[in-house]
């Protein structure tokens, strides 16, 4: 799209030469820049600054894929979104993620296997003193009752292995776990839905005047159970005793076993 020939040089290179200007980025007073051929190639390709502010400060990686990103610059500014525990996630890999959740929504609302999966995975984003009854016992521990506290759908980040770790919502963090200083961390341990016992560690920072909780150690829980991005961990209280314990259910539907072999 061509800019008005009242537009003489190019907002990047300052070329007058140019007979053909295009429209970039839009500026404070409400117009868009003005760019020559050469530099609106770039621009369009998403490659502006990775070509010419590639020595500027405020380079920082996508959390997710390690992508960098320049943040703070007016022309990546639609690039990225900003993560709860202060990172940053880039355009791409929202998208992915926004997607694996869709499907994760579908694949339970059209779960065709029911035998592997409780019958609350059907209860989706309830606060916690509104789950009906309970999740009766895990192997090995007999008379138990499990309540259900809240799900957490993985994003990007908490199903990224290098990390280890996942952000637990602040109104979950502060009404169900251990009050925690900034300073200090503390060791949970959980039992998973096979009895195995797993060691957390609960923390959190500082993040723009509130708080992000997480819950770090999940290296291993992550790739023993293989769980990605749209998969859900749930956490319950064990009663008697009052422990927490956690499981998952996950994004693909497996296939009857009429169907697996077909």
């Amino acid at each position: 799209m061509s800019s008005s020939s009242s537009k003489s040089s190019c907002f990047q290179c300052h070329d007058s030469t140019s007979t053909c200007f295009r429209n970039g980025w839009k500026l404070r007073n409400g117009e868009r820049a003005s760019l020559c051929y050469r530099c609106a190639c770039v621009y369009e390709d998403g490659r502006f600054c990775e070509t010419f502010h590639s020595n500027d400060d405020g380079w920082r990686d996508c959390e997710s894929c390690g992508k960098l990103v320049h943040c703070g610059c007016v022309v990546s500014f639609n690039q990225y979104f900003l993560l709860d525990f202060g990172g940053v996630i880039c355009m791409e890999c929202s998208k992915k993620n926004l997607i694996l959740a869709r499907n994760h929504r579908y694949a339970r609302e059209f779960q065709t296997d029911p035998t592997n999966v409780p019958d609350l995975a059907k209860i989706v984003q309830i606060e916690p003193h509104y789950w009906p009854g309970g999740y009766n016992e895990i192997p090995g521990i007999t008379r138990s009752v499990l309540n259900p506290l809240f799900e957490k759908l993985l994003s990007a980040t908490d199903a990224d292995i290098r990390l280890g770790r996942i952000v637990i919502p602040k109104k979950y963090a502060e009404t169900l776990f251990p009050e925690v200083s900034e300073s200090s961390r503390i060791m949970l341990t959980m039992l998973d839905m096979e009895s195995r016992e797993w060691k957390f560690t609960f923390r959190y920072w500082p993040n723009c005047g509130s708080k992000t909780y997480v819950l770090e150690g999940f290296r291993e829980f992550l790739a023993l159970n293989k769980l990605q991005a749209g998969d859900t961990v749930t956490f319950y209280r064990l009663e008697p005793g009052g422990n927490m314990t956690i499981g998952y259910k996950k994004t693909s539907v497996a296939k009857p076993p009429h169907q697996a072999s077909a």
